[in-house]
């Protein structure tokens, strides 16, 4: 799977059961009608608690340079929950999950629907809201386990 590079995300959600998060590598669009995503996420992960019990999700599109922010949500620093949010500048939009100032682009999500797969959950996400970043920002990879700048932005 290390071989298999994709787009760097920062998951987010926010609400009564508090702000919790993630990177994540394992996100996809699912359909266009109604706009759809699918995050897998661990089901030990310490967000997925507050995920579930909040019922929103913001993926947010890390760019080259939050790096840092991508590390912290994975866990690199052993930082807690609520001091991975000292990485990056925060926003809402309608579901009020955390949304990453400076990313690629945001699609803050309603989850729709939760399926239990082996080790993991895959969250179905309905697109909610929309921020997008700078068409001059360039993205982040991940792959044979490193983070790796992505070329010139599509105009």
């Amino acid at each position: 799977m290390a071989r298999l590079g994709a787009a760097v995300n920062v998951i987010t959600t926010g609400g009564p059961a508090g702000r919790g998060g993630f990177t994540a590598s394992a996100v996809c669009s699912v359909t266009d009608e109604p706009p759809t995503l699918l995050v897998c996420m661990n089901r030990n992960a310490t967000a997925a608690p507050m995920l579930k019990a909040n019922g929103n999700v913001c993926v947010n599109v890390v760019a080259a340079g939050q790096k840092e922010v991508a590390m912290v949500f994975a866990g690199v620093t052993k930082c807690t929950m609520e001091e991975r949010f000292d990485a990056g500048t925060w926003a809402s939009l309608a579901t009020g999950a955390p949304v990453l100032q400076g990313a690629v682009v945001s699609f803050d999500c309603q989850v729709a629907e939760i399926v239990e797969k082996g080790t993991h959950c895959v969250v179905f996400a309905e697109v909610a809201g929309i921020r997008s970043g700078s068409h001059h920002e360039h993205g982040l990879i991940y792959f044979g386990r490193d983070y790796h700048p992505v070329g010139k932005a599509a105009d």
